[in-house]
């Protein structure tokens, strides 16, 4: 049986209510017409793509989970940012609501409609405009799909601050409107970092330009970090400077596995140390978290013979001097091994065993898809506390089909928690045996409720778990000051109550 627990205040009913259905339209807000589908086809000209099938307009309508899905009628595709400044001149005049959309691979609902707003798509603006060998400053359009620049910056020998899982699909301006975190955060730090200058239009169509290749730069507000991680929701990002380090000659990997989530952290703490400055990444997945995997992903093998451990980490070094690094790392495993933390490890001794080792960390998010039905949460938490949520789950949702996993980054604190159900659909009583209190107990333990997926329209209204609320109403004076209609990415970020009326 399923155990619930009823939340107090509106915070908690507000949770509840938004993840089980969509808040319902706001009527400030135009419908789109042909008048309207003609001006955009004129907007764009000869070089953008305006899509209005029914059939074209499902990969713009539905995330890639099929959580969320909505009814645009049209989606534009422009291809400068004079073209999207005109759009979105237009809309702000005629109070379209519209939706930036990149590479579509989020996972809260905010990159698709919630109902019949405008798709603005960045897929056509994928040019690289410019890099710098000797400073390694990359300067590209906001389309540009995450793994091409990094091929491309390989052939320069240098590599892209940000490594994810979709990196296949997903467009750089929507990593930053998302401030993506991915798995060498630990090495490269955070988005807000890297990024060292925007090209943003807002919502009246005003192209404001903070698009500055300097590393310093000591003027004033930086008004770019304003837009970083704002989800489209205060102006669409359109173009940007990154600073891209060097790209590493000597990568190690290695697969262990340990007792304990105690353990885990002893071992973390002995990377730090004895890895220092080539240490990348440190990530860890549960058993539940590899054994589904190993069902649902073709083509992984387990990187090690035992297969019942607990706890599985991998350990990333990236350098320059192979001999260098290797030695750090096996002194470092032979210091585990004395500690009595591993109860078995591997270390890769080519390209192939490494892409192994990360097809299993990295397959597990696509393999509780294959399962069936994926509650997904992704939260920030203290270390010594990190792993308790997820035994808390599984004494709330005992079941056959449910299947509770962890996983995430070490390095950052960083927890994906999912709740796998095999019998495919939506349940309301799992839901509410997750919901509210997943976010309760983060909030309880000062933790974030979204360490880098964002809120969109999932966790929009559960924004209060997190922030106070002064910080809450001054991020609607914002909204309110760079988008007075409030047309930007609509129902998405900041809760109903924050939101002006606009219009």
């Amino acid at each position: 049986m399923l155990l619930r627990r009823t939340a107090p205040g509106v915070v908690g009913r507000l949770a509840r209510g938004l993840s089980g259905g969509r808040p319902p339209r706001d009527d400030k807000f135009a419908r789109v017409t042909q008048e309207d589908v003609q001006y955009f086809r004129e907007a764009l000209g000869a070089g953008g793509r305006l899509v209005t099938d029914r059939e074209g307009l499902q990969a713009f309508n539905r995330d890639w989970l099929g959580n969320f899905e909505g009814a645009t009628s049209v989606a534009v595709c422009p291809t400068s940012t004079q073209q999207v400044s005109k759009v979105l001149s237009y809309c702000n005049e005629r109070c379209l609501a519209v939706v930036p959309q990149g590479g579509n691979t989020g996972l809260v609902g905010g990159s698709v409609p919630v109902h019949d707003e405008v798709v603005l798509s960045t897929s056509a603006m994928d040019n690289i405009i410019s890099f710098d060998e000797v400073s390694g400053i990359l300067n590209c359009q906001s389309g540009c799909i995450l793994q091409a620049l990094d091929t491309y910056l390989a052939e320069r020998g240098h590599t892209m601050p940000l490594d994810l899982g979709a990196k296949g699909s997903c467009q750089i301006g929507g990593n930053v409107s998302t401030n993506a975190g991915g798995v060498r955060l630990l090495r490269y730090g955070s988005l807000h970092g890297s990024v060292l200058g925007l090209e943003v239009v807002l919502a009246n169509g005003e192209v404001l330009d903070l698009w500055q290749s300097l590393r310093k730069d000591n003027t004033g507000y930086d008004l770019k970090q304003l837009f970083i991680g704002a989800e489209g929701t205060l102006g669409i990002v359109t173009g940007m400077s990154l600073l891209c380090p060097a790209r590493p000659t000597s990568v190690q990997v290695s697969f262990l596995s340990c007792k304990s989530f105690p353990d885990v952290l002893h071992i973390f703490r002995l990377a730090k140390q004895h890895l220092g400055e080539v240490l990348s990444a440190v990530e860890f997945l549960d058993r539940e978290s590899l054994v589904t995997a190993l069902e649902h992903m073709p083509g992984i093998r387990n990187p090690l013979p035992d297969g019942t451990s607990p706890f599985y980490m991998l350990v990333e070094t990236s350098g320059s001097s192979e001999t260098h690094d290797k030695n750090k790392v096996e002194e470092f495993l032979a210091e585990v091994m004395s500690a009595g933390l591993l109860v078995d490890g591997a270390l890769a001794q080519d390209t192939s065993q490494a892409s192994n080792m990360w097809r299993v960390r990295e397959g597990v998010t696509e393999a509780l898809v294959r399962r069936g039905k994926v509650y997904k949460y992704d939260v920030s938490l203290p270390l010594a506390e990190m792993y308790a949520l997820v035994e808390e789950m599984r004494e709330r949702l005992p079941g056959d089909s449910i299947r509770v996993v962890g996983y995430g980054h070490v390095g950052d604190g960083n927890l994906h928690l999912n709740i796998s159900d095999a019998r495919g659909k939506e349940r309301q009583e799992v839901r509410e045996a997750i919901e509210p209190f997943v976010y309760e107990w983060t909030r309880e333990r000062r933790g974030s409720i979204s360490a880098e997926h964002g809120l969109g329209l999932m966790k929009a209204e559960c924004i209060r778990y997190s922030k106070p609320e002064a910080a809450v109403r001054i991020m609607g004076a914002v909204k309110k000051m760079l988008d007075p209609k409030g047309i930007l990415n609509p129902y998405k970020v900041l809760p109903r109550d924050v939101v002006h009326e606009g219009c």
